[in-house]
């Protein structure tokens, strides 16, 4: 099995703080129902690489040890930043092959700008050659043009992605019954629940509309582990429209429950988790004594104010 992201050699000048944080948050709504809540703050573990973006690059740049890196994201990808941030500190060539060839003559966003800012080559397809990202002729096309490269899938999902996030479940051990997380393409979802021990279960909350999530989630865990691992389930009822849709009532919640708890809400997943978790537990969905451990995977988009309006769908 590739080293996980606490033992990363070639990474660990990054200096991840590990294990993150696991913080209780003493709120009514659901203390009424007898439910504990706590905050798994994996959005400290490291500055640029925020959350499930290193328990899921770290094996991943591991595999690539300095070889330049290609991977796939939408217009304001936290997953590319992300990839470009490790690629800046750690001195590898990136490229990030962007969804919409349409932005290719247009100013780029502040998302796209801090990923060139970072040292990545931006390389815009169409939507139609995006969505035939895997299959291998695309990808030789793309390898052709830009040399040989590591690939690492959208969101950085994938067999590697999940082991490396094995790591969050068993930083869970014992400390909670329920251990919550948004979802965009599975991988994290996966990991978390391979780790946790029997009796836990692991929760995904889709931030995207399709109900495709739980065949991802089974295929990575089939890669990753060989088979089923672990307990977990899907609530897709809580997606506000779709990846990157928001909506006044949530934006409403987030700045609610920052003001509760001093915790800065990243509005297209977080958001999206502590709401849905606050209304399962009004509805009675955890048993009272229930202790319930949300993961905070990212802080808000340093590009865009608080409170922005949603953007346009664009990546994981």
């Amino acid at each position: 099995m590739p080293a996980t992201p606490s033992d990363p050699p070639g990474l660990s000048r990054l200096r991840p703080a590990l294990p993150s944080p696991l913080q209780p948050a003493a709120d009514d709504r659901f203390e009424r129902h007898g439910v504990r809540l706590l905050l798994k703050r994996d959005d400290l573990i490291h500055q640029d690489l925020p959350g499930n973006k290193w328990r899921k690059l770290a094996p991943n740049l591991l595999a690539a040890a300095g070889r330049p890196v290609l991977t796939f994201g939408g217009a304001y990808s936290n997953h590319l930043r992300a990839t470009a941030a490790a690629g800046r500190l750690l001195g590898f060539r990136t490229v990030g092959v962007v969804r919409g060839d349409e932005l290719a003559h247009r100013p780029l966003n502040p998302s796209l700008a801090q990923c060139a800012a970072d040292g990545m080559r931006l390389h815009f397809v169409d939507r139609r050659t995006y969505r035939a990202k895997a299959d291998p002729q695309v990808l030789a096309g793309l390898l052709s043009a830009h040399g040989e490269c590591e690939v690492i899938p959208e969101g950085g999902s994938n067999a590697m992605a999940a082991q490396g996030c094995t790591e969050l479940g068993r930083e869970l051990l014992g400390r909670a019954d329920v251990a919550a997380v948004a979802c965009g393409t599975g991988g994290t979802l996966a990991g978390l629940a391979a780790g946790l021990a029997p009796g836990q279960r692991a929760l995904g909350i889709p931030v995207l509309r399709g109900g495709f999530l739980g065949d991802a989630v089974r295929d990575l865990q089939r890669e990753a582990f060989g088979g089923p691992a672990g307990t977990w389930s899907l609530d897709e009822r809580f997606h506000f429209g779709g990846y990157a849709r928001t909506t006044p009532g949530l934006h409403a919640f987030a700045d609610d429950f920052e003001d509760r708890h001093g915790l800065p809400i990243e509005r297209l997943y977080v958001a999206k988790l502590l709401y849905a978790l606050t209304e399962l537990a009004g509805q009675g969905a955890f048993p009272a004594g229930t202790t319930v451990a949300a993961v905070i995977t990212g802080r808000p988009d340093p590009t865009e104010p608080p409170g922005a309006p949603q953007k346009p769908p664009g990546g994981h």
